[in-house]
Parts: C-alpha cells; sequence; structure tokens
C-alpha cells in the first residue's frame, strides 16, 4: 500500500484543517498579546495621518506584521523619500521574543493531530501526515500577505510576499508540521 494510499483524502482534509487553525490561531494569539502595545504605538501616526485626511493604520493589520514578523518575515516599509525599509518589528521591540515560538509550536501541534487522524504508524508516515498542514497553511499565509497590505498613496507597508508565501506559507508547516507527524508516531498510544 502506497503512501498516498494509506494518507487518504481524511488526512489531507485533516492537515488542511490543522493548517488554517494553526494560521488563525497564531494571529489570534499575537492579536490578544499585542493588541494594546500596537495600538498606543499607531497612536502618533494615526493623529497625523488623520490630520492630513489620510486613512488611519487599523491595528488588526499591524499585528498581522508582527505574526509574519514571528516567521522571520520582513515588512516592508516605504520611505519618504522613495525606496523601501524592511523591518522585523519582533526582533527591534524588547520582550517579543517568545512571538518566534508561536507559529512553530502550533504547526507541531497540528502536525500530530494530523498524524493522529491519518494513523500514523512510522516516523516516515507520520513525518509525511504532518507536513500535509501545508494544505491549510499555504493558502492562509499567501491570504494574509495580501490582507495585511496598507496603502500609503502609490507605496504600501506589507509582509514581503516571497518571504510570507516561501517561508512562511511553505518552510515552516513543512518542517513543523512534519516534526509534529513524526513525533505523534513515536508516542504511540493508539488504539
Amino acid at each position: 500500500m502506497s503512501l498516498t494510499d494509506r494518507l487518504g483524502a481524511r488526512s489531507i482534509a485533516a492537515g488542511g484543517v490543522g493548517g488554517v487553525a494553526a494560521y488563525v490561531l497564531g494571529y489570534l494569539f499575537v492579536y490578544i498579546t499585542q493588541r494594546s502595545g500596537v495600538e498606543e504605538q499607531l497612536e502618533a501616526f494615526n493623529a497625523i495621518a488623520d490630520l492630513f485626511g489620510g486613512d488611519p493604520i487599523p491595528a488588526w493589520q499591524a499585528i498581522g506584521w508582527l505574526f509574519y514578523n514571528a516567521h522571520f518575515v520582513a515588512t516592508e516599509v516605504p520611505q519618504p523619500l522613495g525606496g523601501v525599509r524592511v523591518e522585523n518589528f519582533v526582533a527591534s521591540a524588547d520582550g517579543l521574543s517568545y512571538l518566534y515560538v508561536v507559529p512553530p509550536l502550533l504547526l507541531v501541534i497540528a502536525g500530530v493531530a494530523t498524524a493522529r487522524v491519518a494513523v500514523a504508524e512510522t516516523p516516515t508516515d507520520g513525518a509525511a501526515a504532518g507536513a500535509l498542514v501545508t494544505a491549510g497553511y499555504l493558502p492562509a499565509a499567501i491570504a494574509g500577505a495580501f490582507l495585511f497590505r496598507y496603502a500609503v498613496g502609490d507605496a504600501t507597508v506589507t509582509p514581503d510576499l516571497v518571504t510570507a508565501v516561501l517561508l512562511a506559507g511553505a518552510a515552516y508547516p513543512l518542517v513543523f508540521g512534519a516534526i509534529g507527524g513524526a513525533a505523534a508516531s513515536l508516542l504511540g498510544g493508539r488504539e
């Protein structure tokens, strides 16, 4: 029996759901823990933007930048005289480095759950099943990269699209989902 036959549509669906859940829960964790700090940081900018008739930056979008920064995806920030500066707000702020643990932890948990649904018996099968969380995480990461774009005139503040897709959307769920899936098969406990 091939690996595809053993994993099946149910496992792929579980991986997709697990990936979306890991993405949403990761964003919600960052939102809940960082909302007040982000709103405070945005007050001055939003007051100036309001004064000149611009749109204020919504906190939920800026929190999205932090969420992508927790995946080591830089935020592209346009400069007043042209050009773009790349920024990782998690790396440049004191006390936020714990956010780097959130996406991997949630993806490992999603990988464990997916491997359990797949009834993976070997670490190889567990890793393959766990990696299926990419089926949900990748589309969510791509959608989020566009959702968290903030227009500033003709420029935008946005997560870097290439690393949002390749690193946050593909590499993270493949690696950490596979680790969780392999661990699930080693932990046993299935009936």
